[in-house]
């Protein structure tokens, strides 16, 4: 099993990724997200990878983070979604996203990825609803650097942030919508759930 690939990013093309690692090339099929993270070519990349087997088939799929690598291979265990659908869920949401989407019982965020069909979409979140939780969101959050806070979230404040997402998916948007939008606000240790709600609707 290759666990990830570091070497010089080669060529890009629509979907996948060639990266050059002492001569050895490797081709890596990505989710549409990791080429706007991509470096120019010609730069060094670090790829956490999987590889799938199929008969004579084999082919690598890579992600720039162990947090989508992950979510990648619980996709697959789906029925229904093989490795490209599993991609195409992560092109157009990202991790975070497509937990809320999950948790919540969004399935017509998730069926908006090629491939995936309502009823695909549905089995998603009925096989992986036990595996997902907005700890994870919120640990992500505050592990990737993407956004700015003061300290660490306390259970009260995750709580809060549980509630402003609540209030959002009841006027009316998607769960991936209000989950982006409160992770988006700076500095949401401390406030009030009113706050928090003023502040996320800002980014909407």
């Amino acid at each position: 099993m290759i666990a990830f690939i570091k070497g010089i990013l080669d060529t890009v093309l629509e979907d996948r990724i060639y990266v050059d690692n002492r001569g050895v090339g490797f081709e890596i099929f990505v989710p549409g997200s990791v080429f706007d993270e991509l470096p120019p070519a010609g730069n060094e990349v670090k790829i956490y990878t999987y590889m799938h087997v199929r008969e004579e088939l084999m082919q690598l799929y890579g992600f720039l983070t162990r947090d989508e690598l992950e979510m990648f291979k619980l996709l697959i265990t789906v029925n229904g979604v093989g490795p490209k659908g599993a991609l195409g869920v992560l092109t157009v949401m990202d991790v975070d996203a497509l937990r809320m989407a999950i948790i919540s019982g969004d399935a017509k965020a998730i069926s908006k990825a090629p491939g995936i069909g309502g009823k695909t979409a549905s089995k998603v979140i009925l096989e992986l609803k036990d595996k997902c939780n907005l700890e994870d969101i919120f640990d992500s959050a505050e592990n990737s650097g993407g956004e700015t806070v003061s300290a660490p979230s306390t259970d009260g404040d995750k709580a809060i942030q549980k509630e402003a997402i609540e209030a959002l998916t009841a006027l009316g948007y998607s769960a991936s919508e209000a989950t982006t939008a409160v992770r988006k606000v700076k500095d949401k240790n401390g406030m009030s759930v009113e706050e928090l709600l003023k502040q996320s609707l800002k980014q909407m």
